[in-house]
């Protein structure tokens, strides 16, 4: 099963299951910057242990790496946990929606789009661009990160809520990162 696969079979069983989601990370900023090879799809689910179930029964081994008490601490935790195709060693990991207002913020702004004949739901350019240097952020500086958010911010420079983007910068502590970002972009 290849990537676009899994991302298919993941969107068609969050569907199934009335799960709202919203695909993020590298899946999500390839979609509105530079394209680039990853192995996980980052997804971040509105589930509880009801429909977690959902998802633990549609994807069972042997082709697949799906732990139950992950699952269970990652929603008593507000974490995350993952799905591995064990045959491609692809990963789609699951992020927990929080009570934390820039999870509801960019959570109530994602829209649908059409990706290699799947209609998948994603976050907003702008939540994409914070995301990423609030990882960048806690990650010490990472490059992958800063530059995936650079490339958002080019590419949809002219359709960016501006005023959005340096408000939530300066609520998540990544202000100075994003005047970094403005800085060395060449907007297209």
């Amino acid at each position: 099963m290849s990537q676009p696969q899994l991302l298919k079979k993941v969107v068609d069983v969050l569907n199934a299951a009335n799960i709202e989601y919203i695909i993020s990370g590298s899946v999500a900023s390839s979609l509105q910057g530079e394209p680039r090879a990853t192995h996980d799809i980052d997804f971040v689910v509105d589930v509880d242990d009801k429909s977690a179930a959902k998802i633990l029964g549609a994807f069972s081994s042997p082709d697949y790496y799906l732990d139950e008490i992950s699952i269970t601490r990652a929603i008593d935790s507000q974490t995350m946990f993952n799905l591995i195709n064990v045959n491609t060693g692809d990963i789609a990991d699951f992020w927990i929606l929080t009570n934390e207002p820039f999870d509801k913020s960019r959570f109530a702004r994602r829209y649908h789009e059409d990706f290699t004949g799947i209609e998948i739901v994603v976050s907003s350019p702008e939540d994409t661009i914070l995301a990423k240097l609030r990882w960048a952020m806690l990650s010490g500086g990472s490059e992958k990160q800063f530059i995936d958010a650079l490339r958002v911010y080019e590419v949809q420079y002219e359709k960016l809520d501006l005023d959005y983007l340096r408000a939530w910068a300066k609520r998540l502590g990544v202000e100075s990162i994003l005047r970094e970002l403005e800085a060395e972009a060449e907007v297209i």
